[in-house]
């Protein structure tokens, strides 16, 4: 097991950690499997879909790893203003598909929605979207899940989350205002209030709308910073280089490093935490004096485990069951968290 800080010393000294394991994401066996074995890595956050039910989950999680030696992490919500990639979830009717298809979507899917035959898995999906271009009829389309304005202060005050991660996008100043008051409403003493802001501008902005480029993306942060300010809550900048991509390949690393290195003289005031592409490469590539609060892992830190939860389903198990497939997990949670717990 590895030492780990309080989450905001960590944040503090440039090692936090946090692992995501998808907005969209409401497989329960597997939430609280990923929150036990990485809490007991040593993250310092957890990030969960704004949902009863999962944050039930990771908690029981948590108390696992907890009852282990390990330091509890903060649970944190993520929500949205508004459509966003990450609250999408991907939509066919098996009874369009040709008998014959080879069915690419299933070989795409990182997360294991899609079988051999039916559609897909919703609880499963994460909205990473890569199923999309993949179908050669185009017969897969996303629908996005948003909680109502009514239904935020209602759920926050009953989980009772450490923090709150809101999605955005640019142009959504007046959404992203009524979302923070929302969380206001609901009574919740917040850590931090964490907001994830990447270079996309949006549907709104047309079909193909061209990137954001450094100092658009630092006004609509200077935006948000006097919102969060003017609300009394502590912000932490989650900068979204390459959304939902760090199981591709080590080179997506480099977006999140690029993004960080771009805005960091133009930020406002806060930790600065990357994300969106982030892998086992990305320590590396920043330097001491690069400015990262820490990182979080979404889709690389549930590929490592995927593997092994399905040999535990096979075995008609838990993960948390099988003490061999337990320490490979660890093993692994260990190898992506660690570097950052030492920098």
């Amino acid at each position: 097991m590895s030492a780990s800080a309080a989450p905001e010393a960590a944040l503090a000294a440039g090692r936090w950690v946090k692992l995501i394991c998808g907005a969209g994401n409401q497989d329960l066996a597997a939430i609280e499997d990923l929150c036990a074995v990485y809490s007991l890595a040593g993250v310092h956050c957890i990030d969960v879909a704004a949902d009863a039910a999962v944050a039930a989950a990771a908690r029981r999680g948590m108390a696992w790893a907890e009852q282990r030696g390990a330091q509890r992490p903060w649970l944190m919500l993520s929500l949205s203003d508004g459509a966003d990639p990450h609250f999408r979830k991907a939509h066919f009717d098996p009874q369009r598909c040709p008998p014959d298809c080879p069915r690419p979507c299933q070989r795409v899917c990182p997360a294991l929605a899609i079988g051999a035959s039916g559609g897909v898995l919703a609880e499963r999906c994460y909205g990473c979207g890569r199923c999309l271009p993949a179908c050669p009829l185009g017969l897969i389309e996303e629908q996005q899940a948003l909680l109502s304005a009514a239904a935020v202060p209602q759920l926050l005050a009953s989980v009772q989350p450490d923090a709150v991660e809101l999605h955005t996008q640019a142009g959504r100043q007046r959404p992203f205002t009524e979302r923070v008051q929302q969380v206001l409403v609901s009574g919740v003493q917040l850590q931090r209030l964490a907001v994830s802001c990447g270079l996309e501008r949006g549907a709104a902005a047309g079909p193909q709308p061209s990137p954001l480029n450094t100092h658009e993306l630092a006004a609509e942060l200077w935006q948000r910073h006097a919102v969060v300010r003017q609300a009394g809550l502590r912000p932490l900048w989650q900068l979204d280089g390459r959304p939902m991509s760090g199981d591709v390949g080590a080179g997506t690393a480099r977006s999140a490093v690029r993004l960080l290195e771009a805005i960091r003289p133009w930020a406002p005031p806060g930790p600065l935490q990357l994300a969106g592409g982030t892998n086992a490469s990305t320590a590396a590539l920043l330097p001491p004096s690069s400015g990262a609060a820490g990182v979080a892992f979404g889709g690389v830190a549930r590929s490592l485990l995927q593997p092994l939860l399905l040999q535990a389903e096979v075995r008609g198990q838990r993960l948390l069951e099988c003490p061999d497939l337990l320490e490979q997990a660890l093993d692994s949670a260990e190898v992506l968290v660690a570097p950052w717990l030492t920098r």
